[in-house]
């Protein structure tokens, strides 16, 4: 389904409540799995953890988890500990072209049994659930961070705990943090000096937490703020300001833009206060999720800017850094990219009904959304948000856009 979104002007004040945080969501659903005493409240409704609760009930011997990259990865450590069960995980076209050697790797030397069904290094993978009795393995820090974390989940229900070494530059560090603190609340104890993370064995204590919405799916009214007249507010619940989540970094960088960030109990309002920068330069290897929804906001603004740290961007749902280009470019823009950074650079005139290609990638099709504030703009393919922001497109509505299919 392709929708259009003609030029639109929110309005001056606006209100939206988000889903639970699909990366908050997907661990907690993990480590309910291990510990079913565990309650859990505002889960994501998201395709990737309805997809991730799915696969955890799931009795049958082939699960598939489509485009969920995060659930490929948790997955894969989660079958490798339940003893005697057979499971082949496999996903989308998209999903065998991933890599997942790393945590393979990882996970066989820790005394796992899994097996490349098509070609090595990629999904589908065939696993045979046993007791892993050894506790130390290392692992490349500088590809995923999703890698560490679905060997940390596991780590508390390990005989002698995990001790596990990041070799190399740590990416995306808050989330590992993430994680680590979820452990924490459930009684899980766990140390992370230097390039050692340490997770003991324990029994987690029965609770129930509250999720907190998704700092990702925020981004977009960051963006729209951004983009908006001086003085328009918008108010998003429900957010900590001590939040686990990285990209909450976007409090700091919307400053640049002139959006202001006030939290109220668990209520964030966003205003548009004063003039944006003239250039922008930032490292978002803690928050690369984020890069699109930047990217966009400095082009639809004039702004050149140079963003680094992004060599995870290749390996998501689509090559991201390419996808930005060949977007931003039928856009009118001018962009630069190596293997990990993306430099745009300033333009004025933003061509009116381009058709913007979403490459099956949900943040492609949010984080050009706003581009509508000052031009007419197709976007393809539209009900891919589904795997994040089901209601993306019907809150936009609410808050003044002009949508059609």
């Amino acid at each position: 389904m392709d929708i259009t979104l003609q030029k639109s002007t929110i309005q001056k004040q606006s209100s939206i409540e988000i889903t639970g945080s699909k990366s908050e969501s997907n661990r907690l659903l993990l480590l309910q799995a291990l510990f079913p005493k565990i309650e859990l409240k505002n889960v994501s409704n998201s395709d990737d953890s309805n997809l991730m609760a799915k696969a955890l009930a799931s009795k049958e011997e082939v699960v598939d988890i489509h485009h969920a990259g995060t659930a490929m990865r948790f997955l894969t450590a989660y079958f490798a500990v339940q003893e005697g069960r057979k499971t082949i995980l496999t996903g989308s076209k998209r999903m065998k072209e991933r890599p997942i050697k790393i945590l393979v790797d990882a996970l066989r030397e820790l005394g796992a049994e899994i097996q490349y069904v098509e070609n090595d290094g990629f999904p589908p993978i065939q696993i045979i659930g046993k007791k892993l009795l050894k506790h130390q393995v290392t692992l490349k820090a500088n590809v995923s961070s999703q890698y560490i974390s679905a060997l940390v989940l596991i780590a508390s229900k390990l005989e002698k705990g995990i001790e596990l070494t990041l070799d190399g530059d740590i990416t995306s560090v808050p989330y590992i943090n993430m994680t680590l603190s979820l452990l924490n609340e459930i009684g899980v104890k766990t140390s992370f000096k230097d390039n050692l993370i340490k997770v003991y064995p324990s029994k987690a204590q029965p609770k129930p937490l509250v999720v907190e919405s998704d700092w990702s799916s925020a981004s977009y009214y960051f963006s729209i703020a951004a983009l908006s007249p001086v003085g328009t507010r918008i108010q998003l619940s429900s957010y900590k300001k001590n939040s686990l989540q990285g990209d909450s970094c976007l409090v700091d960088i919307y400053k640049h833009f002139g959006v202001t960030s006030t939290f109220n109990d668990n209520v964030i309002t966003l205003q548009k206060t004063a003039k944006n920068i003239e250039s922008l330069t930032l490292d978002l290897k803690n928050a690369p999720d984020i890069a699109q929804t930047i990217t966009v906001t400095c082009f639809v603004l004039g702004i050149p800017c140079d963003l680094t740290g992004l060599h995870t961007l290749k390996i998501k749902e689509t090559d991201r850094l390419v996808a930005l280009k060949t977007e931003i470019e039928k856009l009118g823009g001018a962009v630069e990219i190596t293997d990990k950074s993306l430099h745009l650079k300033a333009s004025t005139n933003i061509k009116p009904m381009v058709k913007v290609a979403t490459y099956n990638d949900h943040r492609m099709a949010m984080a050009f959304a706003p581009v509508a504030l000052k031009q007419d703009i197709v976007i393809e393919d539209a009900g891919v948000v589904s795997k994040s922001y089901p209601t993306f497109w019907e809150d936009l509505k609410t808050i003044g856009f002009k949508i059609s299919e």
